[in-house]
């Protein structure tokens, strides 16, 4: 009750003539910027850091949550529309979307993801209302073992769905994985496959690789195929959900925030895995696989409010412990510590005002979202009607454009180039694209704490299954990989049975 009034009193704070200016403003700059590859929230909130030294800290904040969420969105819009995702956390939109859009049915996937990101973003802010002590306390007693089992959970989950054999979505895995090693060894120092260059020290950027694999690949696949089907502009079909669509999507926006949040909340990849997962989540449990890679809006909606509610999550291990979990949540770290405050335990006793005007705001973000969103989703989806070579021509300057802001070095558009060349071949020999970007996200990250886990267990293996988290995990594991050889065991049996009576 005490947290149900402290939010009431946010509301006051948040709904104030001006910090509604400061949300609004927030969401339109978001969306705007995730439209653009390369630019995700964490830059944005990065390059308006500057800019909010005159404002008061509530009202900043506020803003800076707008532009998470609308950049999320952003990222989103593009991924659908173009094959291109504005961040890594708009990856998995782009598998169902795209192929929506090219069939005339991008509205509709539009309107998917801003009512799963509306959904996504108010369920999980709940929960951070409700849950953020509990989670936090999870959090800190999560060790490398357990994130290591995550991972591993996010890597066969990933290439055990998607693409038509396990073998080429382990062969995706392993070129992503690859990609990760680019860049000094975090724990030693070595550098790995630099081929002697300074600038590839720091690794490859995710965004250029994401980029890179889906819009580059993309542009020079189609490139491929112009003279054979011709130039023709994609339709942009009716502007709004169907009540069919209504019904296959409802559940998919209901199931997104449980597995969004919790992995949100703690530092497991941020909204990477939890999208991963939801996607694997919904083509198990939809009655419409074989619509799954051709465009299913179940594959847009579950991970796209999953991706939502992640970002709610993350501010828990930010607020109450000082922890970011995202880049984004790393950033306004780094703001909360501008205007001298220091995120932790106390920080809801001492800046009860700015903290539930923050929460309070993320309410009124989402509905804003919506709003602005929802009636443009027809305007976004006019941009399929510019002829194919004029639109893939854009696509290719936007991209550069985004990989060069990244880090500003000539040879990120070599490493656009190359990787896009990737991405083609992987296209032309059936390789899945997903699993390779997962790879290059989670590689890093799994490799590290596979070495923390066995640093603390002196080498020894059995401290990667030393608590009942890890165990766990690697059931589910054995479940996933078991599964599809049970049931074909059961059906040959079946068959058999069936034969011995014939």
């Amino acid at each position: 009750m005490n947290a149900f009034t402290s939010l009431m009193d946010g509301f006051g704070t948040a709904l104030t003539p001006i910090n509604l200016l400061w949300a609004a403003i927030g969401v339109l700059l978001g969306t705007a910027i995730g439209v653009l590859p390369g630019i995700g929230p964490a830059m944005a909130v990065a390059l308006l850091l500057p800019v909010t030294y005159g404002l008061e800290p509530t009202g900043a904040f506020i803003m800076f949550a707008g532009i998470y969420y609308g950049a999320m969105f952003g990222g989103s819009t593009t991924s659908i529309l173009l094959n291109t995702p504005g961040e890594s956390a708009a990856v998995v939109a782009a598998m169902e979307g795209h192929p929506m859009a090219k069939s005339g049915r991008g509205a509709q996937a539009l309107a998917a993801a801003a009512i799963g990101h509306f959904a996504g973003g108010m369920i999980g802010t709940l929960l951070l209302v409700a849950l953020a002590p509990t989670v936090a306390d999870l959090a800190v007693d999560i060790g490398a073992p357990d994130y290591f089992a995550i991972m591993v959970l996010a890597f066969i989950a990933v290439t055990s769905v998607l693409g038509s054999s396990r073998v080429r979505g382990l062969a995706s895995l392993l070129i992503g994985l690859t990609i990760g090693l680019v860049g000094l060894d975090q724990m030693t120092g070595q550098q790995r496959l630099t081929f002697g260059s300074l600038q590839l020290a720091d690794g490859i950027d995710v965004v250029i690789v994401a980029v890179g694999l889906f819009a580059i690949g993309e542009a020079l696949w189609v490139a491929a195929h112009l003279r054979r089907s011709g130039a023709e502009a994609i339709p942009v079909g009716r502007p709004w959900l169907g009540r069919k669509d209504v019904k296959r999507t409802w559940k998919s926006w209901l199931r997104g925030p449980l597995i969004g949040f919790p992995f949100g909340a703690i530092p497991a990849g941020g909204a990477e895995i939890p999208t991963f997962l939801s996607y694997v989540t919904e083509k198990r449990l939809s009655p419409h696989k074989d619509e799954f890679g051709k465009g299913a809006i179940e594959g847009v909606a579950g991970p796209e409010s999953a991706a939502s509610a992640s970002a709610a999550g993350t501010l828990v291990s930010m607020l109450t412990l000082g922890l970011p979990t995202t880049a984004v949540a790393a950033v306004m770290l780094a703001a909360f510590q501008q205007y001298g405050i220091q995120p932790g335990p106390l920080l809801f006793e001492r800046e009860p005002d700015l903290v539930w005007g923050l929460i309070a705001s993320l309410f009124v973000g989402m509905v804003l979202l919506l709003a602005l969103n929802l009636p443009l989703a027809p305007v976004w989806a006019k941009l399929l009607r510019i002829p194919r070579p004029y639109l893939y021509a854009g696509i290719l300057f936007f991209a550069a454009v985004g990989a060069y802001a990244v880090g500003g070095e000539p040879l990120d558009l070599v490493i656009l180039l190359v990787i896009g060349l990737i991405g083609f071949g992987m296209r032309r020999y059936g390789l899945p694209i997903l699993p390779a970007v997962i790879g290059v996200i989670l590689g890093p990250n799994a490799e590290q704490q596979l070495r923390r886990a066995l640093q603390i267990s002196d080498g020894s293996v059995r401290g990667l299954v030393d608590t009942p988290f890890s165990v766990t995990v690697y059931g589910l594991i054995v479940l996933i990989v078991a599964w599809p050889l049970v049931k074909k065991a059961v059906v040959r049996a079946r068959r058999r049975g069936v034969d011995v009576e014939a």
